[in-house]
Order: structure tokens, then C-alpha cells, then sequence
């Protein structure tokens, strides 16, 4: 495959896109990679570097990564319509939409907003699908939450963090792949405009009960959508529970645990999960859903 990086400019603001384009025809399909809170198109770099099947597009969602972070909404649906926005200037009509964490939620919202463009869905530790998540996302509902994260995070902090890591490889320690990647994330809290972000999205979304953004309720609109559901069995962020509960309530839904795996299985076992989902994409047919599949399936309840 060939890498292609380069800024697209939405709605007067930047939005970094990665592409990588299959070496040879590889038909009409597209897969859109959406990373998570805190996190970048760089968390699917494992993924992309093995992918050999058809085009993918991972773009830095706003307030991520290389992209702009304006002061704007960071909502669910604001995002997915960013999402819709990136595939149309891309030439893309339909893709197979895989989120990671809060990426999960978006590309539910996707669905939801945009059904005629969502092929497949896959969810990968996928926030939305349950209250239940890490005290420490729910801190950030907490007053003074703003400064704790920018005493918490800063050029200071991540300065001290690198001596002590550099400390640790020279003795002979390392950290694992998965860990490595929660670090990358949180690190990125040290910029102002990523930090803001995060605390936007988080408060929008997590209150000291837990998420308050649910989808279940909508689940049953994507009962013809083909959806993988991808998760660390050893998940601290997002419970495992909240794929097995989705996988019941939608029973022709694929559903993969994996052990001694954490929040970042994309990470974790990047050459198990291009199986998965290179088994997943070629095995199932794209739901191609019209305005009145949809409008059919509101009616019937």
C-alpha cells in the first residue's frame, strides 16, 4: 500500500487525513479508521503498517492530533458530521466505519445520522454502549478539573516522564505496546488546544455516574448493519461487559474478546486484528441502507 499524508480544509479549519491506497484494484470498498479521546490517527499506525486489503482513510479528528483545535462543538453528532465531511471530499459515498473508544461512539453516531454511508460498523472498546467507565474519566466532571489536568500534564511533567522511561530501558525495563499508547494519549493533554478538547468531549459525555451517552436505545436501527465488536477482555477504561451485552441485544453481530488485552487491541495484537477485520469486511455484504429502509424500520418500532 502507499501512505498518503496531507491537510484537508473543512469548513475553514484543518483536518489532517492519512490515506493509504491499495497496490492494486481493490473495488469500491473503504474503511475509515476513527481513534479515540486524547488520541490520533497515529494510535492505527500498527494496523496500517500490516493492512494490505482495500483503501483506508484515518483522519486526526478536530481538536486531535495534527488537526486544528478550535473552540467549537465536540459533540457526537458535530463529529460525525465531520467524519461524513472527510469521506465526501475524498470521493468516498459508503465505507466500512471502525472507532476505537470514543471513536466507537462516533461511528454509531455515523450511522445513525448518515445510514446511507455506513457499510459495516466495527467497535473496538466502544464508549456509548454502557454507564461504565474509568474513575478517572469520570474526574473530569469534577470542579477544578480544567486545572488538575494542566498541573497534571504539561511540558514539565512529560520532560520528567521521558527521563524516567530513558532510566528504565537503560536497566533493562519496558513498557508494554498497549501502555506505551495510554501514554501517548494522556501526553498529548499537555498542549492547550488538545486539552480543552478532551475536557469538552469528556464533559459532554461522562458525568460523575458515568457516561450519559447511550446508544442501545438506537441499537436496533442497526440490526441490518454488519458490526464486529472488538474488545479487551482485561479493558480498565470501558468494560468488556458492554460488548457482550450489545452482541446480545443484536444477535447476528460478531463479537471478539481477547484475552490478557486491555483498552487497546488494534495495539495489542495488530496482526490478529487485521484478521479479524480482514475476515469480517471480505465474509459480510455492505448494508447500503436507503432513506426508506430506514423510514421502515422507524415505524415498525
Amino acid at each position: 500500500m502507499t501512505l498518503h499524508t496531507h491537510d484537508l480544509t473543512l469548513h475553514g479549519r484543518r483536518v489532517r487525513l492519512h490515506e493509504h491506497l491499495p497496490g492494486t484494484d481493490a473495488g469500491d470498498e473503504t474503511i475509515v479508521l476513527l481513534h479515540g479521546i486524547a488520541g490520533s490517527a497515529e494510535t492505527w499506525a500498527p494496523v496500517l503498517n500490516r493492512w494490505t486489503g482495500c483503501r483506508v482513510l484515518a483522519p486526526d479528528l478536530p481538536g486531535h492530533g495534527e488537526s486544528d483545535a478550535p473552540r467549537t462543538d465536540y459533540g457526537l453528532g458535530a463529529m460525525a458530521s465531520i467524519v461524513r465531511d472527510v469521506l465526501a471530499v475524498s470521493g468516498v459515498r459508503h465505507a466500512t466505519v471502525v472507532g476505537h473508544s470514543l471513536g466507537g461512539g462516533i461511528a454509531m453516531q455515523f450511522a445513525y445520522q448518515f445510514p446511507e454511508m455506513c457499510d459495516r460498523l466495527v467497535l473496538v472498546g466502544s464508549a456509548g454502549l454502557g454507564p461504565e467507565v474509568s474513575p478517572v474519566l469520570r474526574a473530569t466532571a469534577l470542579p477544578g478539573a480544567r486545572i488538575a489536568v494542566a498541573l497534571a500534564v504539561n511540558r514539565w511533567t512529560l520532560a520528567i516522564a521521558r527521563v524516567l522511561a530513558r532510566a528504565g530501558r537503560r536497566l533493562g525495563g519496558s513498557l508494554k505496546s498497549e501502555t506505551r499508547e495510554l501514554a501517548r494519549h494522556f501526553g498529548s493533554l499537555a498542549d492547550p488546544g488538545r486539552r480543552r478538547a478532551f475536557l469538552a468531549i469528556a464533559r459532554s459525555l461522562i458525568d460523575l455516574r458515568g457516561q450519559r451517552a447511550s446508544a442501545v436505545e438506537k441499537l436496533y436501527l442497526a440490526e441490518s448493519v454488519p458490526m464486529l465488536l472488538v474488545w479487551g477482555a482485561r479493558d480498565p477504561l470501558i468494560p468488556a461487559a458492554h460488548g457482550r451485552r450489545t452482541a446480545e441485544l443484536l444477535p447476528d453481530s460478531r463479537l471478539t474478546v481477547l484475552e490478557n488485552v486491555k483498552h487497546f487491541p488494534h495495539v495489542a495484537d495488530p496482526d490478529g486484528f487485521c484478521l479479524l477485520l480482514n475476515e469480517f469486511v471480505s465474509g459480510t455484504t455492505p448494508a447500503r441502507l436507503t432513506l426508506d429502509d430506514v423510514v421502515a424500520r422507524l415505524l415498525a418500532g
